[in-house]
């Protein structure tokens, strides 16, 4: 292993800038470093590295403030100290346009205790920057190179930048998603002392499927048996499975993973009982990260909602009062958080009934729909009292605050982790649970249950 320094970001590089990053940024790049050393040299310290290992990964956490990063810190950051993963992978949009906040963010993330290797994401550029080749400046000043590769145990990791800094036609800072020849060159390189056998995580910020050169990459990694892709940047969760139309010429298609986010929905929403925003996901899941075990070429996901129990995988929607003539054409939607096309959904109304296999059907989540209503009523009636309260100034006796001001929620997006079934006709009446189980591709089995009143 590689040192760490005070905030656990491993030190495997030197930065070799003779001059240093040029002027006209808004965060400060790398200072001159001057002519190379006579050596340059990196330490490794003898560490043992089972076969089987954990390792913890967070989407976008973008802070855009210090309220944020609290946020971060008592609602993700606090549940995984000590936790028994042996690094950790963010991947990109580690903050929110304030490079400032790289810092005060290291800070809260060596709480947990363990190494912790970076992505370069779009809100980590430096956008006063003229070109891609600055853009990553103050990044490289803190987290060092954005393309490089390391090895734990039998894996092998390469963590790449695919975000594309330019200006338009009105030198507004702008970015596509493409890796670059300069990158593909070294993941060649590097790929050549890599065993075929052996299983290569590839991880960057913008999804597989947004990338304009992503047939150069598939075909880097295509005679692989043994491949994973990690993205974030969209704030929901979705499973791809890669296949020619991108590139890719493998046996098997090839796994891409857009994981869920440490910051939900751009930590916006309500404010909950501790002053934290429930900050779901357009997707209807909830905020949260991923538990990886990679044990020889094989992997697992596992993904852990913020400060829910560890069970708590999907959430079962169905009316709470159902006639009885009506039992028959209702539906029931379930949303599998860690969910994929390859999962197996079944449900039974009551213990002793028959499991029947729901139905994959993405669509926009329930719950999410009508948390988006809600929240819509919440600002108007926000900006309807401050208004008001303008108006009738002269006349108020006491001045009345508004209701509480929160970022108000984005939009719904099709769930890609939804199926549905309808509840069994003639259900007597009464009160009933309905039961969920699911098994995802890895084996994993989770459960879930709603309970409904038939009248």
């Amino acid at each position: 292993m590689t040192p760490v320094d005070e905030n656990r970001l491993p030190k495997f590089y030197y930065i070799h800038k003779p001059n240093g990053s040029p002027d006209g940024l808004k965060y400060p790049g790398v200072a001159p470093t001057g002519p190379l050393p006579a050596s340059i040299d990196f330490p490794l310290t003898k560490q043992a590295e089972a076969d089987t290992f954990k390792v913890l990964v967070f989407g976008d956490t973008q802070p855009y403030s210090m309220q944020e990063i609290e946020w971060l810190a008592h609602d993700v950051v606090e549940e995984v100290i000590g936790t028994d993963a042996v690094f950790g992978i963010s991947l990109g949009d580690l903050v929110g346009d304030d490079l400032n906040l790289f810092h005060p963010l290291n800070e809260v993330m060596a709480t947990v205790g363990i190494p912790w290797y970076n992505v370069y994401g779009n809100h980590d550029m430096n956008r006063l920057a003229t070109d891609d080749r600055h853009a990553d400046e103050t990044f490289e000043r803190v987290y060092g190179p954005t393309c490089y590769a390391y090895d734990w145990g039998p894996v092998h990791f390469i963590n790449i930048d695919n975000v594309y800094f330019h200006r338009d036609e009105k030198n507004q800072p702008r970015y596509a998603s493409e890796v670059g020849e300069q990158q593909l060159t070294f993941i060649r390189n590097d790929l050549a002392f890599v065993p075929k056998d052996q299983l290569v995580v590839v991880s960057f910020h913008i999804p597989l499927t947004e990338m304009r050169d992503v047939k150069k990459l598939m075909n880097l990694l295509g005679d692989r048996p043994h491949t994973l892709s990690l993205s974030a940047h969209t704030h929901f969760q979705r499973d791809d499975f890669i296949g020619p139309d991108h590139g890719w010429h493998g046996d098997d298609p090839h796994h891409h993973h857009n994981h869920a986010t440490a910051s939900g929905s751009w930590w916006q929403g309500a404010l909950d009982e501790v002053g934290i925003p429930h900050t779901t996901m357009r997707d209807g899941a909830p905020n949260g990260y991923g538990i990886f075990t990679f044990s020889g070429n094989q992997y697992s996901i596992r993904f852990k909602a913020a400060r829910r129990p560890a069970d708590y995988q999907m959430n079962v929607w169905a009316p709470w009062e159902v006639a009885a003539t009506e039992t028959g054409k209702t539906d029931v939607v379930v949303n599998v958080f860690g969910g994929t096309k390859r999962s197996t959904v079944e449900f039974r109304l009551g213990e002793n009934a028959e499991w029947k296999p729901m139905t994959y059907a993405p669509q926009q989540d329930p719950y999410y729909k009508a948390l988006k209503k809600r929240d819509d009523a919440n600002h108007l009636a926000r900006k309807l009292h401050i208004a008001f309260r303008e108006a009738m100034k002269p006349q108020l006796k006491e001045d009345s605050e508004p209701p509480q001001k929160t970022k108000r929620l984005s939009g719904t997006t099709k769930s890609s982790h939804i199926w549905q079934a309808k509840l069994p006709a003639n259900v007597h009446k009464g009160t009933h649970v309905i039961y969920v189980r699911t098994t995802d591709m890895f084996g994993q089995t989770f459960t879930g249950r709603r309970i409904i009143r038939v009248h």
